[in-house]
């Protein structure tokens, strides 16, 4: 199953950026727009959900623009985003462990799921980078 996604995304490269990039505006959105509000059910601050927001919002610029402007010569490309995406990955869980005694469970599910998601997201991106030829 997992061999068919990936060769979809080798023939399409483009649409893995356009899903990237609506993954990373429903991040902003859901940070921002919603769970903000709800902190206290959440468990971390505004701050850090705003934060955490903005670099979901810059993840949507990114892969929007890649996905609007290029031609060729996906792979450094789709590396950037792969490895911006596990870094954010790895912030997240680093907030969970720092805020750990914070967090409800609503919160740790949320960031738990979005953490799992990501990853795949990541785990396709590399495969597709890899074995691409530009």
């Amino acid at each position: 199953m997992i061999n068919i996604v990936i060769n979809y995304f080798l023939k399409n490269p483009k649409v893995l950026f356009l899903i990237d990039g609506i993954g990373a505006m429903f991040t902003a959105f859901f940070l921002y727009g919603i769970l903000r509000d709800f902190n206290e059910y959440i468990g971390l601050d505004k701050t850090t959900l705003t934060y955490l927001a903005a670099i979901g919002l810059c993840f949507c610029f990114y892969s929007a623009s890649c996905f609007l402007f290029l031609k060729e010569k996906w792979k450094p490309f789709l590396l950037i985003i792969s490895a911006a995406n596990a870094l954010y990955c790895l912030l997240t869980l680093s907030l969970l462990f720092i805020n750990y005694s914070q967090l409800t469970t609503i919160g740790l599910v949320y960031f738990l799921i979005e953490i799992t998601t990501i990853c795949g997201l990541v785990f396709v991106e590399v495969n597709v980078a890899f074995k691409t030829k530009s």
